[in-house]
Order: structure tokens, then sequence, then C-alpha cells
């Protein structure tokens, strides 16, 4: 038998690989050995682990989402901690995911202070960003994990999933935030912070939040 270490395996920006039949004790290994200052984001579910590299676009797009979800926080006075790219993992249920972001929002009481998740004990997080996610194996994983709300941001459009019978369903809006037209928003100022610029548009979403507060 041939015996790789991954630092030989080199993922190309964009793609995706799958690894079969990995156990939990392997997929620890794994991710100790990937070591956190990388690249790459992985997803393990049922013994499939998926790791994935994202272009730099796909970069850009999280980082601005998740700026429009803190101002939108921001502006209707709700409070949030953000864990961002954490590795959530429960042996239990045999899942691990990195989301691109993610915040606790209704739970953020109680996870203020803390520097460790331990998901047996702590609740998921409330809300995760990902960038152009087509995996089952990432959906499946987050299933396991009970995450209630996933903003997905995929052929330049947000599309939200929420969590019913252990499953993601598509929702045209988002129950945290009941009465603001979310995905037709973050859709036009991520577009918009593509050809205005980054500033301009958080500006002008502040803005488009405000007179929807208002109205």
């Amino acid at each position: 038998m041939i015996t790789l270490r991954l630092q030989q395996i080199r993922v190309p920006p964009g793609q995706r690989i799958w690894l079969e039949a990995i156990s939990w004790h392997e997929f620890e290994a794994i991710v100790e050995e990937l070591g956190e200052h990388r690249g790459t984001r992985i997803a393990y579910s049922k013994g499939t682990l998926e790791i994935g590299s994202p272009l730099p676009e796909h970069e850009k797009a999280k980082v601005v989402i998740s700026d429009l979800l803190k101002i939108l926080l921001d502006e209707l006075d709700m409070l949030w901690e953000s864990l961002g790219s954490t590795t959530f993992r429960r042996e239990e249920i045999a899942a691990g995911i990195e989301p691109d972001d993610c915040f606790y929002i209704q739970h953020q009481a109680t996870m203020v202070g803390k520097d460790r998740i331990d998901l047996a004990v702590d609740p998921p997080p409330d809300l995760a960003i990902e960038i152009d996610v087509t995996s089952t194996t990432a959906l499946q994983a987050y299933a396991a994990l009970q995450l209630p709300e996933l903003w997905r941001y995929h052929n330049r459009t947000l599309q939200i999933f929420i969590l019913r019978d252990d499953t993601y369903v598509l929702s045209p809006g988002s129950p945290t935030f009941p009465h603001i037209p979310v995905v037709e928003g973050v859709t036009q100022f991520v577009e918009m912070s593509r050809t205005a610029g980054t500033a301009p548009a958080l500006r002008a979403f502040r803005q488009w939040v405000r007179e929807h507060i208002q109205s």
C-alpha cells in the first residue's frame, strides 16, 4: 500500500477532491495535519471528506456578504458573535464543517467569552455563509450539525436555506430578518461591490437597510 502525506496533494483554486471511507479518527488527524493556517476548506460527513480550494472571487464575495450581514445586524440593533471559519465537528454524528463565516445571533449571549466550542454541549451557529456550495457533503454536514439557517451565494445570487426535519429547504427570505428582503438586498449590493467598489456598496446597503426599517 502506498501512503501519501497531505502536503503532497495539491488542490488547484476552484477545485475539490473527495476522500472516501475516512474514519473519524483519520478525519481528526487530517485536520491536525492540514493545520489552521491554510487556504483550503473541508467538509466531512459519514466517511466522506471533501477538501476544496477557493478562488479569489470566492474570498471577496465572502468578505462582502459578511460585512453586509454585520451592517444589517447593526442597523437592527441585534447583538452577534462571529466565529469565522472555525472547524465545527461532532464525533457521535460523524460530521465536521468549516463555513466561510458563521454567526451566533439568537445564541449570542451564550457564546460571549468562549474560546473553545464543544457542539456536544454548545449550540451550533445560528447562521452560516457559504460561497458557491455545490457539494452534498457540505450540506449533509451542516444538516447533521443542526445549523438552522444557511446563506449560499451561487451564480451571483443569494439563496437562503432553512433546516426542516433534518433537510434544507430553499426559503424566499430569512427568518432572522423577516421584514427585510435579504435575498434581493444582498444580491444587489454584492454585485454593486463588483462594479462600483466595496466601500460605496457597503454605504449604499446601510442606507437601503435604514429605508426598509423606516418603511
